[in-house]
């Protein structure tokens, strides 16, 4: 077994600046819609939670990398972070193959200024 991981972090500004310019087409290019529902029930903290969801995506495609033929073959909806039960972050992936993947683990955080999130792959 081999273990691959992504990381990112990204400013919350940058992804609050796209929104703001771009509107929903931004948001239906990068986000699904449980993602926009989700980040839209948080009024005032929904940029934090862009930011994260955006960072995730990031990590996750580096964390796959070695699964996905170039970077034009997926795109940013083949990557959803939803949450669980009790809130914790999970990863749905469209898509990609992975036939050889054990488990995918995924942390994201956020504070005032910046989003960053883990992304932990075991391969086969």
């Amino acid at each position: 077994m081999r273990v691959k991981c992504g990381t990112d972090i990204i400013e919350i500004d940058r992804i609050k600046d796209s929104i703001e310019k771009l509107g929903n087409p931004f948001l239906e290019r990068v986000f699904t819609e449980k993602e926009i529902d989700y980040c839209e029930s948080k009024n005032k903290q929904k940029y934090q939670h862009y930011a994260a969801r955006f960072a995730a995506k990031e990590a996750v495609f580096k964390a796959l990398s070695e699964n996905i033929k170039d970077k034009f073959s997926v795109s940013w909806k083949d990557f959803e972070v939803v949450n669980d039960e009790q809130g914790r972050p999970k990863l749905n992936v469209y898509n990609v193959n992975l036939d050889n993947i054990e488990d995918i683990d995924i942390s994201i955080s956020h504070c005032k200024n910046y989003a960053v999130a883990n992304v932990t792959v075991l391969i086969k």
